[in-house]
């Protein structure tokens, strides 16, 4: 890898990726672009190199300093083209090569390019290929959305669907403010938040306790 695409992860420099991490984001960039010629992984808008690195490679490894370390396990829910499940997955080969990320995603097509990349970059994941909503006392450490369902949708499936987690960590965009105040009204939550490294209007959520109101 050249220094100029090196330089290009220097917002993340504070997370100490490895060059070969990087190299690892570079193959997964160019495996999207191949894939996206055939299904829709993300928008033809946005499959240029260099956006494709900031608005996903990029805005998905900021959120690694909120995944519980201490499980063996985190999933990614609805997790279409592997964001964020594979940058996690990429990230933990060497932060902590015996975590499992479950990647649930209903999609055939997208399910096989979860395998193709998982396969070739040698990433110690899960491919469940079944819709999240239909799957009961799950288990895990982290819990991992972003651009899946609306926020509410997510709390209400996590409390009736997850028997254990330790944390959710969701991607809050321009109207995030918004949304998290009217989950207020319905959910008592226990969090902490970060801004967000690609965008000023937007926020990383790292939900610790949710607990349904009495209303």
């Amino acid at each position: 890898m050249d220094n100029v695409i090196l330089n290009s992860y220097t917002k993340i420099s504070n997370l100490n990726f490895s060059r070969e991490t990087c190299n690892e984001f570079e193959s997964l960039i160019t495996m999207i672009q191949e894939k996206n010629k055939k299904i829709n992984i993300i928008s033809k808008k946005t499959d240029e190199k260099d956006t494709i690195r900031e608005r996903h490679i990029i805005d998905c490894a900021q959120i690694i300093d909120f995944v519980d370390l201490n499980c063996n396990t985190t999933c990614d829910i609805g997790s279409g083209g592997g964001m964020p499940g594979l940058i996690v997955a990429i990230v933990m080969k060497k932060l902590k090569s015996n975590m499992t990320v479950s990647l649930y995603e209903k999609s055939h097509n997208k399910c096989v390019f979860l395998r193709e990349v998982s396969k070739k970059l040698n990433l110690n994941t899960e491919v469940i290929h079944k819709d999240i909503f239909s799957i009961k006392n799950i288990e895990t450490g982290t819990i991992m959305s972003r651009a899946f369902k609306p926020m509410p949708v997510i709390l209400n499936l996590v409390n009736q669907n997850f028997k254990k987690f330790k944390n959710i960590i969701f991607f809050m965009g321009s109207s995030g403010r918004k949304i998290l105040n009217d989950a207020h009204r319905e959910w008592d939550l226990d969090y902490e938040e970060k801004q967000s490294l690609t965008s000023d209007h937007s926020f990383v959520l790292n939900i610790k306790r949710i607990k349904k109101k009495s209303l």
